[in-house]
Formats: C-alpha cells, sequence, structure tokens
C-alpha cells in the first residue's frame, strides 16, 4: 500500500511520480506526513534564526531553492528542486526560473524606492513566491516562511503571525488565508496584508 493523501481546498496534489520523492517509507497517512514534514520545518526554523541573511541572499533562486530544501530535506528527495510537472496553480514549469527573476527584480525597485510598506514587500514577496508555485509541495509554507525572512533579515521587524495557526489542516483560519491569498491573485493585496499580522 502507497503513501494515500487527502488534500484540502487550495492544496496542490502531488503525482504519483513526486511521491516516489518520499525518503521516509513508513509513512503510509497524511498526518504521518503532516508530522515529519512539520519536525523538518520546525529545523529549518531554527536554521533561519542561526543565519544572518543580506538581501542579495534573498533574492535568489539559490536562497528561494535553499529555504525549501532545508524545509523538506528529511522527507522528500525533491525538497529544493523546482518541479518538473504543471500543477493545476502555478505558471508551466518551464517559467519557474523567469518568474523568480522578475520577482526579485521587481522586490529590489519596491525596497529602492519605497514603493510599500516594509510589510507589504515582503507581503507582495511572499504572494509571488506561492503564485509562481517553484516546487512539488509546500509552496505555502516556503514563501511563508520566505516572507518572515525577508521582514526580519532586512527589515529587521517581527516576523508575521500568519493567523497564529498552522494553515496545512482544514480550519476557519486557512479558509481566510486561502481567500486572502486568491484575493491578491486578483490584485488585492490588503486581505493578506491584515492576515499575516493577524
Amino acid at each position: 500500500m502507497g503513501l494515500e493523501l487527502k488534500y484540502e481546498y487550495g492544496q496542490t496534489p502531488i503525482s504519483e511520480e513526486e511521491k516516489e520523492g518520499l525518503l521516509i517509507k513508513t509513512i503510509s497517512t497524511q498526518g504521518e506526513l503532516n508530522e515529519f514534514e512539520q519536525n523538518n520545518i520546525e529545523d529549518a526554523v531554527v536554521w533561519t534564526l542561526k543565519r544572518k541573511f543580506k538581501l542579495n541572499e534573498i533574492l535568489s533562486e539559490k536562497f528561494i531553492c535553499d529555504v525549501h530544501k532545508k524545509m523538506f530535506c528529511d522527507v522528500w528527495g525533491w525538497a529544493g528542486k523546482f518541479r518538473k510537472t504543471d500543477k493545476n496553480i502555478g505558471v508551466d514549469k518551464f517559467q519557474i526560473a523567469i518568474e523568480l527573476k522578475y520577482l526579485f527584480e521587481d522586490c529590489r525597485y519596491w525596497i529602492e524606492n519605497k514603493t510599500y510598506s516594509e510589510d507589504e514587500i515582503a507581503v507582495r514577496f511572499k504572494h509571488r513566491i506561492v503564485k509562481i508555485h517553484p516546487f512539488p509541495n509546500g509552496n505555502g509554507r516556503h514563501s511563508r516562511l520566505c516572507g518572515d525572512i525577508l521582514i526580519s533579515h532586512f527589515f529587521k521587524r517581527p516576523v508575521f503571525s500568519w493567523g497564529h495557526k498552522s494553515l496545512t489542516f482544514k480550519s476557519k483560519t486557512r479558509d481566510i488565508y486561502i481567500n486572502a491569498v486568491k484575493a491578491a491573485d486578483h490584485n488585492d493585496i490588503k486581505p493578506l496584508l491584515d492576515f499575516a499580522r493577524s
């Protein structure tokens, strides 16, 4: 029996080929997978607290991949590697690197020109990453951590609360988050900006 996954609204399904990248072969349920992933993510958060990231490092393809790898390397063989399949959301798999490059250029422009508040720059950075959807799995969690790193390491402000709850499981908080991301997809960033500090 293989890994059986149940997806919440807004989660991106993992292909059968991607499931083969599971490093812990004893995992058979969504609950077990969530637990191992969460432990790995906590290690990644500790890693971010021990480092000092500069803006040029944060705004790079290497950084985006390194953060994902740190978050999921104990669980998935493809951690830190761009997806090789198209998903129900995100850009075409061949456009991931170029769309990230555009994001980094835009983010530098926002910072240099003070186009938005510091919080809004970090939330827009997070949103564009998840909209690009670079990886087979974990894009929401990854983009939130990237937003936290930008706000705390570069702007020297507290990390976001992101609703103070896990957004992996079905909940009212998750529904608010998904709706805020969808609003941002349609150029209304305010709900996601408000949610980030809720």
